[in-house]
């Protein structure tokens, strides 16, 4: 009988107390094996040498050399999956969105005054699991915004809509795409499995590197062409038709998938306000299997849906889900994503879909 090969894991924190939660809550699993800790960069370059762990947990804070300048060095000399353990301040949202951009697989939120993850310890075996299938992205350089626009005498479609969902590696992947699009594009809703504390602060990066505005949802706003609204970390959010727009609810409510904000909230919450044959809907890079089921039921009522394809995928789970299911109609490459989004829009401004009846906004 073959044993199966533990995940090795190291955890590198310049705090005593994080290192010894985060190392109790790892090995309680029986698939996650610690093999040491660190508590500062230097120690943490001498443990990967000699221990050779195939998942790191990166500290940014730390003392000696700051985690972001470990990180870099990192992925330069010796590229591994990282998760990184963010304080939630604004500070450390903007270290993590940066650390994701230089290549770190996932951030987590530490948890503060309490003696164990508690309810976010799920989420870090979780992480690491998938961190562990995780194809490292090199850090992919920001360009300056160019003014882009599609040709001036096209109007959009108010009932037109792009939906995202995207989990581990997707708030590189989405920028990736996002940065590539057109102003003038329909309205785009995007759920990204991020912590809270750390969506606005997305939001409003990629608000600054965009050529339309991107925001975080709050609950009520309006979804109108030529902008994108990202859910709020730790809560869904849907979408209704409301005359002659659309508008985002923004609730708690319970988990979908071990996940809130759910991709198949707002997918299903889409299609059941009549947005399906006015939609160009995809699932990017995650773990699990949220959004194929809202995505599946886009598609059976007239939505155009696809899945990032496996080669390009950080994890290849929710598009794979979304693939074998039936849902999503072809796999694109990250790469051709933004292109496929601007041509789907074109072509449905020469060929626009019969109207539906609006219906009132449902909770799926």
């Amino acid at each position: 009988m073959s044993v199966v090969r533990k995940i090795r894991v190291l955890i590198v924190d310049d705090s005593a107390f994080v290192r010894k939660i985060a190392g109790d809550t790892l090995a309680a699993d029986p698939a996650i094996e610690v093999v040491g800790t660190a508590g500062d960069p230097y120690q943490a370059r001498d443990r990967i040498r000699e221990l050779r762990p195939d998942v790191l947990t990166l500290d940014l804070e730390m003392p000696r050399m700051d985690g972001l300048t470990f990180l870099r060095l990192l992925m330069e000399h010796r590229p591994m999956p990282v998760i990184v353990l963010s304080s939630l301040t604004q500070r450390g949202s903007d270290y993590a969105l940066e650390a994701l951009k230089l290549g770190a697989v996932d951030v987590l939120g530490k948890p503060a005054g309490s003696s164990s993850f508690g309810t976010l310890g799920p989420r870090l075996v979780a992480m690491v699991k998938a961190a562990a299938t995780a194809r490292v992205r090199p850090n992919a350089a920001v360009g300056a915004v160019v003014n882009r626009a599609l040709p001036a005498p096209l109007r959009t479609d108010p009932r037109a809509l792009i939906l995202l969902g995207a989990s581990t590696g997707g708030p590189e992947s989405l920028r990736e795409v996002l940065t590539a699009l057109p102003a003038g594009l329909p309205g785009i809703a995007i759920v990204q499995h991020i912590p809270a504390g750390f969506s606005r602060a997305y939001a409003d990066r990629l608000n600054g590197i965009c050529a339309f505005p991107v925001r975080e949802a709050v609950d009520g706003e309006r979804l109108d062409p030529g902008m994108a609204l990202i859910a709020p970390g730790n809560f869904h959010m849907m979408l209704g038709w409301h005359v002659d727009h659309y508008r985002v609810r923004v609730t708690d409510g319970p988990q979908i998938w071990h996940q809130r904000p759910a991709v198949d909230l707002l997918f299903k919450s889409a299609a059941d306000c009549g947005a399906a044959p006015h939609s160009v809907a995809g699932i990017l890079t995650g773990m699990g299997k949220d959004g194929a089921e809202g995505l599946l039921r886009l598609r059976e009522k007239g939505a155009t849906t696809f899945a990032q394809d496996e080669a390009s995928c950080v994890v290849y789970g929710m598009p794979k889900a979304a693939w074998e299911n039936g849902a999503a109609q072809r796999q694109l490459p990250l790469d051709r994503i933004a292109a496929y989004l601007t041509s789907r829009h074109l072509a449905r401004l020469s060929h626009p879909p019969f109207p539906v009846p609006a219906t009132t906004p449902t909770t799926p």
